[in-house]
């Protein structure tokens, strides 16, 4: 069965471009830039910044709550 293309323009009109999601955003480049800053993560090097407790939680940017961790292991936690 052939997937159903993604209608991207949609997707940023009722999710992405909400100003809630956009702060959102905009702290988890801030996180990824002040790691880089620290020369904890590199560009290419397969890691990623992530909050222990998450933005949409209330997490925030402290350096207690940021950690380094392979991507596999960033995306793997999300899914269930």
């Amino acid at each position: 069965m052939p997937r159903k293309k993604r209608d991207y323009k949609k997707e940023y009109r009722d999710y992405h471009g909400k100003p809630e999601q956009i702060k959102n955003r905009s702290m988890r480049n801030q996180a990824r830039r002040k790691m880089e800053k620290l020369g904890k993560v590199h560009k290419g090097d397969g890691k990623e910044v992530d909050h222990r407790k998450p933005l949409i939680k209330g997490g925030g940017n402290s350096m207690r709550n940021l950690r380094v961790v392979p991507r596999v292991v960033n995306r793997k936690k999300g899914a269930k």
